[in-house]
């Protein structure tokens, strides 16, 4: 999978944005604190945007390590200076090579420690460990600069006296990375893509089959993007996707990923998502798909986590597997007030035949949408219904 790299300068952006989490972990051994050490490195990371492309270095992390130190430094003596000779030794330059130390899953825990916001987590998880300025995430946020600077701030705050051997939980990492990734693209930062970058290198850090079962869940979601919308950007239900377009070595590669933790009898819930993903990208036409087994990976899901979506996922997989009936009597089992519950008993009842009674459906779906895709794939919908074309497959 090639990295993404700086139009004309060949340079590998990507590649460098890897080395900010041992970065850190470095300049945070040597005494600095975690919001100093970031706050150096990405000043670092910007002079090396600036200047590598005509002069790089030998030693990639020995130079972001020697020219992060030194802009702490400059950052103590600006604000000791008055302190004189009592900071001396503290702004002494270590000397020697780097030591071959990668704090980069202990940084994962701490950016992502359950005293933060799921927002703060993930702000500060794109920032420290993706190694992406404040601007781009504001602008992949879709808000102000100055609003994700304060949220990031306050988070490296919150977590200030949290040393790098008192981290967070995996599962607190793991489900910040999947946020990142269910947030898509937006400008000039594609957030599902930096997720997957992200998950590779804690995959690579951290030997835990559920890790690797959201690498493989990330993958195969992935896999299916390019088929999901049409030329216009209109949302392209499971149905009609062109799978031709499915990306065939992200499938290959995720389903590796997925039996190998599969095989270490270890369950949880990422691997579960990822076996039902694999089952929709295993078939080669949507008539295919093996909905018994979906059926089956949702209800080992739903004894996993209790996940009220997963139980609405359920019912339209038994609605495809055991007929429109049997899907509507599982959806009355789950609360109507969750989102998508209106669409997904809108397709059971146009499954079952019930077309007007369905379209009202899809356009009371399409009020409550929470994006103008959701909103405008349901309106279509429900016109599609009122004049006489049903349409087959779950949204």
């Amino acid at each position: 999978m090639s990295r993404p790299r700086n139009p004309g300068t060949g340079m590998d952006e990507s590649g460098l944005r890897e080395l900010i989490p041992e970065v850190i972990g470095v300049l945070v051994r040597r005494g600095a604190d975690f919001a100093s050490a970031e706050d150096a490195v990405q000043e670092a990371l910007v002079t090396a945007l600036r200047t590598w492309p005509a002069d790089p270095p030998r030693d990639a992390k020995g130079w972001l390590v020697t020219v992060s130190w030194r802009k702490h430094l400059d950052l103590l003596r600006s604000e000791h200076a008055r302190h004189g000779r009592e900071v001396a030794q503290v702004l002494e330059e270590p000397q020697g090579p780097v030591p071959a130390v990668d704090d980069t899953l202990q940084l994962y825990f701490l950016c992502a420690h359950p005293s933060l916001t799921p927002g703060s987590a993930v702000a500060l998880t794109l920032r420290a460990v993706g190694g992406l300025t404040t601007r781009q995430i504001a602008e992949a946020y879709l808000v102000p600069e100055s609003t994700m600077a304060q949220r990031i701030s306050r988070a490296k705050r919150r977590i200030a006296e949290v040393s790098l051997d008192q981290p967070g939980d995996l599962p607190t990492v793991l489900r910040v990375l999947y946020l990142i990734y269910n947030e898509g693209h937006s400008g000039e930062l594609d957030l599902a893509t930096e997720a997957i970058r992200v998950t590779r290198q804690l995959a690579a850090a951290a030997d835990h089959p559920e890790v690797d079962g959201l690498l493989a869940l990330v993958l195969l979601h992935h896999a299916r993007r390019a088929a999901r919308t049409d030329s216009a950007g209109r949302l392209v239900p499971l149905a009609e996707q062109d799978r031709s377009r499915w990306d065939t070595a992200l499938i290959a590669e995720g389903v590796e990923v997925l039996q190998a933790a599969l095989a270490r009898d270890r369950l949880g819930e990422y691997q579960a998502q990822a076996a039902i993903a694999a089952l929709h990208a295993d078939a080669q036409r949507f008539e295919e798909t093996d909905w018994v087994q979906i059926v089956a990976w949702y209800d080992e899901l739903v004894a996993l986590t209790g996940s009220v979506v997963a139980r609405l996922n359920r019912a339209v997989a038994i609605g495809e597997a055991d007929g429109a009936p049997a899907g509507l009597a599982a959806l009355t089992e789950v609360d109507p007030s969750l989102p998508r519950h209106t669409a997904a008993s809108a397709h059971l009842h146009e499954k079952a035949g019930q077309l007007a009674e369905a379209a009202d459906l899809y356009a009371a779906a399409a009020r409550a949408a929470s994006n103008l895709a959701e909103r405008d794939h349901l309106t279509r919908r429900a016109a599609r219904l009122r004049q006489g074309g049903a349409v087959d497959g779950p949204a």
